[in-house]
């Protein structure tokens, strides 16, 4: 019988959506990749299969599940089966760099990046944006990995000789400018089939942890957009979300057949948008979502279940 496979390799990130899948009386299968095998001689089983494999499994103890999803992936796209959030998602899901090609490919703008591997090379690309503050990140990150703000390359030589440096995981450091916002927030749009479904208020005045799971706790790191202390919920859907960048972002996730995302973005003072992350492993955050009535994974499951119906005459 054909099925819904879901791909990842964090159980606590996953239950939502299995939990909605068993709402819906769908039948599921959860492939966890943080070892495993691929038969290149066999073919994989019929069904819908959708990734959720994340950029920053290493700092779950999952080094390599990126690299055997990218196996998978090929394995599966090979034998033409319905996948969602496929190897081009993937790609672009370890990568900033690519991700930031992509979105100005489309006209979306970006902060200004210089990628460095070597302590030398963040130093000589720090000094490129000419005294103004700008933040490290690592390339292929997640949960706010290597996110500092400096304000001078002093602070810079300070960290980078010190206890508290961060190796990414790739090797790969992205220096950028710090867009400075008004207010100490940034908007997350979350879309699902490729279309908008809602955005959500991120209050960025205690750090920048933007990952929006339950489970999704790391400790304090450098706050990009301002210290207030805040007054409402760290999330917050936003009602009747509307801007032209939505039409954007649903041309760049088509053009890299990527299905289910969330996209974040930050305006500075003049009001231009800022977009710095496409997040292909998107969560979503049960307290905002109870008081807005929408439901991220509820929207997840209903798709997954429709695509299984078109493909196996499974009823919903």
């Amino acid at each position: 019988m054909s099925k819904i496979y879901v791909i990842h390799e964090n159980d606590e990130w996953t239950q939502h959506l299995v939990k909605r899948l068993e709402e819906l009386n769908l039948p599921y299968e959860l492939w966890h990749l943080d070892q495993g095998t691929v038969d290149l001689s066999e073919a994989p089983p019929e069904g819908v299969f959708y990734s959720r494999m994340s950029a920053s499994s290493h700092t779950r103890g999952h080094r390599y599940a990126p690299e055997l999803t990218s196996a998978v992936l090929a394995w599966l796209e090979a034998h033409d089966r319905k996948v969602f959030n496929g190897s081009r998602a993937l790609q672009l899901e370890v990568s900033k760099v690519q991700q930031y090609l992509e979105l100005n490919r489309y006209g979306v703008k970006t902060p200004k990046t210089v990628a460095a591997v070597g302590k030398e090379q963040i130093r000589e690309a720090a000094a490129k944006f000419a005294g103004a503050p700008f933040i490290t990140k690592h390339n292929r990150a997640g949960k706010g990995l290597g996110v500092q703000l400096f304000y001078s390359l002093e602070a810079l030589n300070e960290y980078l000789e010190g206890p508290t440096f961060e190796e990414p995981v790739d090797g790969i450091t992205l220096i950028q400018e710090y867009i400075q916002s008004p207010e100490p927030y940034i908007t997350r749009c979350e879309f699902v089939g490729g279309k908008f479904v809602y955005a959500v208020r991120v209050d960025t005045s205690e750090g920048f942890e933007l990952c929006p799971a339950d489970a999704c706790q790391i400790g304090d790191l450098f706050c990009p957009v301002g210290e207030e202390v805040p007054t409402k919920p760290k999330f917050q859907i936003v009602e009747n979300f509307a801007d032209p960048i939505l039409e954007r972002y649903e041309q760049v996730l088509a053009a890299n057949d990527i299905h289910i995302a969330g996209i974040e973005f930050i305006r500075n003072s003049e009001g231009e948008i800022f977009t710095y992350d496409i997040n292909t492993n998107t969560n979503y955050n049960s307290d905002a979502e109870d008081a807005a009535g929408k439901f991220g994974m509820l929207e997840v499951a209903t798709f997954l279940g429709k695509e299984l119906e078109k493909l196996a005459g499974v009823e919903v």
